[in-house]
């Protein structure tokens, strides 16, 4: 079984290690590329914690930063183990989406403590700083990266998407979901879609692909890796062979046996 992983090449060796490990071939088409932004200064003065909705923003500020002692709250646990490998002391985790990164800061701080620093890319997904504004705390988003969309698409993943050899495909944001829509669209591979599974991290993401036509489109119980890898677990066996059975022997009687033989 062959899967497509969109996500930014750093991410993407980590889930590439973990299909693996699950006896999927992996294959890298990185839809956004990851460019820091190192001339920054950042002003720290009144933060009391600062926010990540992605490991890319922990990266960048890491970068241009050496404070590492304020609080983090991270949106979910991939994020937070980035946090942790770049040596930040106080982790906390939402294990969600910003919802759930809003309400885990609003259990945790007081608003007239100081100010929220989100460390983010020029583009963001939800309303972090509405949610937070509305339960009375100052967010201050700070754009530490740019994360620029991909003018096409490899001649690999074409060939592949064209000749059915792409078994599924991972989607972990609506960004990266309609600029794979767009690519596809512009390529005219609409319909080699339909020989594809589509796993989408969350149903905004799962939206984002609708103007295609897929084989199924499987959407995370929850917005984590773990939960996205788990929707392998439902998917339908594939043939033992890729070369194409033989025509039956009309001196042979047909098998009588049930079509589930064979299976455990």
């Amino acid at each position: 079984m062959r899967a497509l992983i969109t996500r930014p090449r750093e991410e993407a060796e980590g889930l590439a290690q973990a299909l693996h490990q699950r006896g999927i071939e992996p294959l890298i088409e990185p839809l956004l590329d990851i460019r820091p932004r190192r001339d920054l200064l950042l002003d720290l003065a009144g933060i009391q914690a600062l926010l990540f909705t992605s490991s890319n923003g922990a990266r960048a500020f890491a970068q241009i930063s050496p404070v590492r002692d304020l609080p983090v709250f991270a949106v979910g646990d991939a994020t937070a183990r980035r946090c942790r490998a770049l040596g930040f002391a106080q982790i906390e985790s939402a294990a969600g989406d910003v919802t759930a990164l809003a309400a885990l800061v609003a259990a945790r701080l007081w608003p007239d403590q100081g100010a929220l620093l989100h460390g983010a890319a020029s583009a963001v997904a939800g309303d972090l700083a509405g949610q937070l504004a509305a339960l009375g705390f100052t967010l201050r988003r700070e754009i530490l990266y740019d994360a620029v969309a991909a003018s096409h698409l490899s001649e690999g993943t074409c060939a592949g998407l064209a000749a059915g050899q792409l078994d599924a495909i991972l989607f972990f944001s609506p960004r990266t979901a309609a600029s794979f829509v767009t690519l596809i669209q512009t390529a005219g591979l609409e319909a080699a879609c339909g020989q594809s599974l589509a796993l989408a991290l969350s149903p905004a993401v799962a939206a984002a692909l609708a103007p295609l036509s897929w084989k199924e489109v499987r959407v995370a119980a929850r917005p984590d890796q773990a939960s996205l890898l788990s929707l392998f677990d439902f998917a339908p066996a594939l043939p033992a062979t890729p070369f194409p059975a033989q025509p039956p022997d009309p001196a042979q009687p047909p098998d009588p046996v049930s079509p589930l033989k064979g299976l455990p």
